[in-house]
């Protein structure tokens, strides 16, 4: 007796996928490879991750710690927002640094903002448990979740790219680095 085959049932999308739109700023500070991403969802909040191709989520990497004291006065876990108006919020630019990632092979890499607007949030998580940053860069191991102004939540995705640009940039990338081996 033969069998029907199953037809295989669509893959549902996930919820980052399904309600949030990723954008990616390559070689952030001008640092090759070092790559954000920025998950913008319709209500403007954006959590700021890694991007899959940054040295953190590369093979054979292993986080020492993790820490969001930016300075001897600026850390961002005293970042306490309160009411309607988030209140309290520490206000980022594009090029603030958010927290530091150390590996256990000495390599130190600082990561940034992004995005113009208040800090809301930042992952305690991964300070006790780095290693949800690389399995779960995406959901869990988040790094921060900032509020743009209202007036320029439109205009913070440019100098952004988007899923298709950042994976012309990788290929290109990878292509670079190819060729000259």
């Amino acid at each position: 007796m033969a069998t029907e085959p199953v037809a295989a049932e669509p893959a549902v999308p996930s919820l980052v996928d399904r309600y949030f739109t990723r954008w990616y700023k390559a070689d952030v500070k001008g640092k090759p490879c070092e790559d954000h991403c920025i998950l913008q969802h319709s209500n403007r909040i954006c959590v700021i991750t890694l991007a899959g191709s940054h040295p953190v989520l590369q093979s054979g990497k292993t986080i020492k710690s993790i820490s969001y004291q930016i300075s001897t006065n600026c850390s961002r876990l005293q970042n306490k927002v309160s009411g309607k108006f988030k209140r309290g919020a520490q206000f980022l630019t594009e090029l603030a640094p958010l927290c530091k990632i150390y590996c256990s092979d000495g390599e130190e890499y600082t990561i940034s903002s992004c995005v113009r607007g208040r800090l809301m949030e930042v992952n305690e998580n991964i300070l006790h448990e780095p290693s949800i940053l690389q399995e779960k860069p995406s959901t869990e191991g988040y790094i921060a979740v900032v509020l743009p102004k209202f007036e320029e939540s439109k205009s913070i995705t440019e100098g952004l790219l988007t899923q298709k640009q950042y994976e012309e940039v990788v290929v290109k990338r990878v292509n670079a680095t190819t060729a000259t081996s």
